[in-house]
This record gives C-alpha cells, sequence and structure tokens, in this order.
C-alpha cells in the first residue's frame, strides 16, 4: 500500500496536507485551516474523508473543521487536549497510537509554539519508506515557530524531540516559510556549504512555482540554525548579535529566537 500525500495550498502561505492512501478512496486531512480547497479536491476525485489530524489550536489549522464535518459527519477529530479545540472527538498524547487507513500514526508532545502542540510521526513502511513527520508550526523547513505559550527550553526540548527522528524522514510543516527562512539561516551561517546549496534548490523550486516542502530531519540538522544550537558557529554568531554571552544551547536557542522575531 503506497501513500500519496498533497499539498493543498490555503490562505497565503499555509499548507493543508491530504493523506490518500492508494487502497482506499477514504482520505486524511492534517490542520485544515479552510475547507474550501479540500472539498474542491475531494468532490473532484470523488474521495471521502475518514479522519482530521490536528497539531494545535490555532485558527489556520482549524477553522476548516466544523465544515468538512457537515460535509462528512462520520469523520474523526483526532487532536491534543484543548478546551480551545472543542471539536475534537479523541485527544491524543505522547506514546500514543493511532491507526487510520492502515497507517500507523505515533503521537509526540511537542509543546512551545502552544502549550499543546503535537506532531504526528508516520514510520517508515510500505506506505511511505522514508517515513514522514506532520509538525505543524513547531519545527519549520529552515526555520521553527515562535515561542507563543512556552519558554525557549521547553521549545528547544521539542524541535531536539523531532530531530531525533531517522534522518531520512520527510518534514511536513504547515508554512510555506522556506525562503525567509532560509535568508535569515544565511545571516547566522554564512560560509554552510549545504546552507548555500539549499538556498539554490528552493529558489529554483519556487520560480517553478513547486512547494519547498518535504524537507528531511537530515537537511534540517545541516541547514537549520534553529537545530544547529549546538554548533560553535551558531552560538558564536548570536552572540556577535546580541552582544552577550552564550552559556549554553538554551541561551543560544533563546538569543536565535529573538533575532529571528525582528529580523
Amino acid at each position: 500500500m503506497t501513500l500519496q500525500i498533497q499539498a493543498v495550498p490555503a490562505f497565503v502561505d499555509n499548507y493543508i496536507w491530504l493523506l490518500r492512501p492508494q487502497n482506499t478512496r477514504e482520505c486524511i486531512v492534517v490542520d485544515p485551516g479552510d475547507a474550501a480547497p479540500v472539498l474542491s479536491i475531494l468532490y473532484r476525485d470523488a474521495l471521502s474523508l475518514g479522519a482530521i489530524l490536528i497539531t494545535h489550536h490555532h485558527a489556520d489549522h482549524t477553522g476548516g473543521i466544523t465544515a468538512l464535518q457537515a460535509a462528512f459527519p462520520a469523520v474523526k477529530i483526532i487532536g491534543p487536549s484543548s478546551a480551545r479545540i472543542p471539536a475534537i472527538e479523541e485527544c491524543v498524547h505522547q506514546g500514543d497510537s493511532v491507526e487510520l487507513a492502515g497507517l500507523p500514526f505515533q503521537v509526540l508532545e511537542i509543546p512551545g509554539h502552544t502549550l499543546e502542540h503535537i506532531a504526528y510521526y508516520l514510520p517508515p513502511g510500505p506506505w511511505c519508506p522514508s517515513g514522514a513527520v506532520f509538525c505543524g508550526d513547531t519545527l519549520f523547513s529552515g526555520g521553527c515557530g515562535r515561542v507563543f505559550e512556552g519558554n525557549p527550553a521547553m521549545m528547544l526540548a521539542s524541535l531536539e524531540k523531532l530531530q531525533e527522528l531517522p534522518g531520512q524522514t520527510l518534514l511536513y510543516c504547515a508554512h510555506e516559510y522556506t525562503q525567509a527562512n532560509l535568508r535569515f539561516a544565511l545571516t547566522v551561517e554564512p560560509d554552510n556549504p549545504d546552507l548555500l546549496a539549499r538556498v539554490e534548490q528552493v529558489q529554483r523550486l519556487r520560480e517553478a512555482e513547486q512547494p519547498s516542502l518535504p524537507s528531511t530531519i537530515a537537511l534540517e540538522g545541516r541547514t537549520n540554525p534553529f537545530l544547529r544550537c549546538h554548533i560553535g558557529v551558531v552560538a558564536e554568531s548570536v552572540a556577535r548579535h546580541s552582544g552577550q554571552s552564550i552559556a549554553d544551547r538554551v541561551t543560544t536557542f533563546a538569543g536565535l529566537r529573538a533575532w529571528k522575531d525582528h529580523f
């Protein structure tokens, strides 16, 4: 059984992920902030919606739930335990497993951007030989989410949890932020050869109006400064920018995030 993972653009720069297993016409959607583009594809291709996976409570990830549920009343709505997502029918937590259409998702708690943020990890299998992770707004391609509800130590721990996944794991985040993130990354590590090569690759993709996603965990480890807080050159760059001494990875991350917030 193979799996097609389709990017559904929404709003200005969101991606809703539509998972289409080969052996069924029942699909899964991740973080549907807007129902209209999802319904357009489902109706066009005569598909049904079996489940909605939610990573966190922000409206650009949850706003389409009501309309999708109205169109497909039997749909399962799965997500974190949060009073701010009243539509959730099945709350999941760290270590839980959810099997949908033969796909065995594992739940990871990754707080920081929001306190209840989770990710869905699909380990390697015939459905996806590399494995995949759907991580909402925690880890972005070339960057990471703002720390709205947690703190730097919490967010860094969540990023490091994702970085522990196998390097070939495909990264499906929820926004097309890669070019802007890589511009910032170049200010941090202007001499990183992997980063320089990636900037050119992403530019070609975007010029061809193609998504820059998915990335991989390994590629992020080589080019994403927020996963490189243990690297001396990153800490030194943050220290130069902030004019403050850097004590450890958390201090590096906090300085890096503050720098990016005002970039």
